[in-house]
């Protein structure tokens, strides 16, 4: 670990993120710039930030000799989730003592200390700051930590403005515990207001008591969902309170997350009947005219036909299977990972995709790749979906790159495309069932948006992950990681 710690790097660069800030940058851009002031200030090798959601971790941005973790899971069982989420909020550590395949890939890489700091709002952690250095001691710096724990609250204050934030974790990170509960009187004042209403509606007791209830008031015992002006729903309930007076005790709780998954409900089952009618309308006019016209239809054009019915058929069956795999967050137990060739398998994987994409299919994959630890079989789903994703969201012509290449401890494959990219704040929603960007691109491009929802899941299975990163030059890079066998 370096004998001093720079301050003007740091005093410099974070000048340089809050002109960020100003200029409108947020979320990842600005997190991913505060990780190289980190690392510059501190003399870091590497420096990562984990953001915590309910389901677990996922790294969402680093830097130096830590860039390689980008897009990894913390699963909530994962010993070293446990050991971060616990203890004081600022810490020296060394990794080769910390439980977890994680803290062991990094040792392995030597990035064997860490100082690492929890980004906490109101007692409830985000996310975790990490900056990892190859060689160090056991002696602690007290400004090294100060830094970090300033920096871990600069991010809090981040995610607790919602600029952007989260990326890996669904809906607003900090959440009411209990459902807001108001009592108003028969003027509609508010007499009584509970915590839980003031993280509710961000308006505190002393804002709320004595003033006009902030959202409609329902009949007694009828609900109402109601439209915050920020763009948050409520659903409020109320009843007549016991006793003398004309008093009503009102319940309501944030379902923002909830009128989502409506809405991403309602557009899915929309545009699954549209590609379902698609094939099979195909399907069903050629098949019509085999019937009604084969006399008089040349050889070629039953062949013709014939060609397309089964096109069309293959497309139809694997929408079904997509739809079949997404229809539960459940993992099935699959194969034992094996050692298998990585080349080999996509390769072989090529022949199987459409036309169209596989006469745009460039791969540059090197003859002495060595072995990855998973299921082969799953490699030719993994292939065509990102595949299919980059050829929609790209110009027909334009090349569809699959480059691979290896270090110590894992065996990874790129897809590029020339397309539109993807927005930094996107890069992990885009893993999400049934997203599919803002309503600009729900309607240019089609899809029922489970491609990459099922990358996601089929790679994780095989203790490997995913990620999605915008391609300098424009367009997107897909990249899967997959443990070396």
């Amino acid at each position: 670990m370096p004998e001093r710690t720079d301050l003007t790097a740091l005093i410099v660069g974070h000048g340089e993120v809050i002109e960020m800030i100003n200029s409108g940058d947020a979320a990842l851009p600005v997190l991913t710039q505060l990780l190289q002031v980190v690392q510059s200030t501190l003399g870091a090798d590497g420096v990562a930030f984990v953001e915590f959601a309910p389901t677990g971790g996922r790294v969402i941005a680093a830097s130096g000799s830590a860039a390689w973790t980008i897009g990894r899971p913390l699963p909530a069982s994962d010993p070293a989730t446990v050991c971060l989420l616990a203890g004081p909020r600022v810490r020296q550590v060394r990794v080769d003592r910390l439980p977890g395949p994680l803290a062991g890939d990094l040792a392995d890489r030597g990035l064997r200390h860490m100082i690492v700091a929890r980004a906490e709002i109101g007692g409830l952690t985000v996310g975790s700051l990490h900056a990892l250095y190859h060689d160090g001691d056991d002696s602690e710096d007290a400004t090294q930590h100060a830094v970090l724990s300033y920096v871990a609250s600069c991010i809090a204050h981040m995610y607790g403005d919602q600029t952007g934030l989260p990326v890996h974790g669904d809906g607003p990170v900090v959440a009411a515990l209990a459902d807001g509960l108001a009592v108003v009187d028969r003027d509609g004042h508010v007499r009584l207001w509970n915590p839980a209403a003031a993280q509710v509606t961000d308006r505190s007791a002393a804002e709320a008591l004595n003033r006009p209830l902030p959202f409609p008031l329902p009949p007694s015992g009828q609900v109402l969902d109601h439209r915050l002006p920020d763009g948050r729903w409520l659903k409020i309930t109320s009843g007549e309170l016991p006793g003398p007076g004309t008093l009503r005790v009102v319940t309501f709780r944030d379902i923002t997350d909830q009128q989502r998954r409506d809405a991403d409900r309602d557009l899915f089952v929309a545009v699954t009947s549209h590609e379902l009618r698609t094939p099979v309308t195909v399907i069903k006019g050629y098949a019509d005219t085999l019937t009604d016209h084969w006399e008089s239809l040349t050889e070629a054009d039953r062949r013709q036909a014939a060609r397309v019915i089964g096109q069309r058929a293959n497309e139809l069956a694997r929408l079904v299977d997509r739809l079949l795999s997404s229809a539960t967050d459940a993992r099935p137990a699959g194969d034992p990972t094996v050692p298998f060739d990585l080349g080999d398998a996509l390769r072989a994987a090529v022949p199987d995709l459409p036309a169209d994409l596989r006469h745009r299919l460039l791969l540059d994959l090197p003859a002495d790749l060595p072995k990855a630890l998973g299921d082969r079989h799953t490699l030719a789903t993994v292939l065509t979906e990102l595949s299919t994703n980059a050829g929609k969201y790209s110009p027909p012509d334009s090349p569809i790159e699959v480059t691979a290449d290896a270090d110590g401890q894992t065996v990874s494959f790129r897809v590029s495309d020339r397309g539109i990219g993807i927005r930094p704040e996107h890069v992990e929603r885009a893993f999400d069932r049934f997203w599919q960007g803002e309503s600009g691109n729900r309607r240019g491009y089609p899809g029922a948006g489970l491609g990459l929802y099922l990358v996601r899941r089929i790679v994780e299975q095989q203790n490997g992950w995913v990620s999605l990163r915008p391609r300098s030059g424009g367009g997107t890079v897909a990249e899967v990681r997959l443990p070396r066998g």
